[in-house]
């Protein structure tokens, strides 16, 4: 081989291995696009739920938060709601149309009441927890209430969450000849409360 051929091989040889580091390069930068693209795509889709959820107001999840205030002692509300769910735990209220039935009480212990709502056509269960704070100064009692689907795709309820508990606080008589009866809640912490139909869910 002359030396000549010699040169000539070698820059033929430095010219591939150019062309090898710069493919490399290409790959790596096009790698590097595509992954600040996926990146941006699902940072935009984040902001758009978020949006979405904001524009809509309720909660993430289908759920419902809700504050009761009765002008009696906590035990005797407490005891109400548990003896409700008791009255309400067989398929019997089903047939009278709406949701007043299938209920289960699961605890009822110091100031927490716990149980679930199973919905009679479609069986999704709700659980629900109730918390009560005696009023020392006035003597009523406040009533903590929440109920959440366990189904993890559920959004949109129909304000079943909420009737999950008025119905008992309803079907128990709280809510008549008192007072002091309130009830605090909103679209932003209760799905679908402010078109909740208690009487068919």
């Amino acid at each position: 081989m002359t030396d000549i051929q010699y040169v000539a091989m070698s820059k033929d040889t430095k010219k591939a291995g150019s062309a090898k580091k710069s493919g490399c390069c290409c790959c790596q930068s096009l790698a590097l696009a595509l992954l600040t693209a996926c990146v941006v795509v699902v940072v935009l889709a984040g902001i758009t739920v978020v949006s979405a959820f904001s524009i809509i107001g309720y909660p993430w999840h289908a759920s419902c938060q809700a504050d009761w205030t009765f002008g009696k002692p906590c035990q005797e509300v407490m005891t109400s709601i548990v003896d409700q769910m008791r009255a309400w735990e067989g398929e019997d209220g089903c047939a009278a149309g709406g949701e007043k039935c299938l209920y289960q009480l699961i605890s009822a212990s110091g100031d927490t009441v716990t149980g679930t709502h199973t919905t009679p056509v479609s069986h999704y269960v709700d659980e629900l927890t109730f918390t009560f704070v005696n009023g020392s100064a006035t003597g009523a009692c406040r009533m903590q209430g929440y109920s959440r689907s366990k189904t993890w795709y559920a959004y949109l309820d129909k304000g079943t969450n909420f009737c999950n508990m008025k119905n008992l606080i309803v079907g128990s008589g709280l809510d008549q000849a008192d007072p002091m009866y309130s009830e605090n809640t909103s679209d932003s912490v209760c799905t679908q409360y402010s078109s909740a139909d208690c009487e068919k869910y």
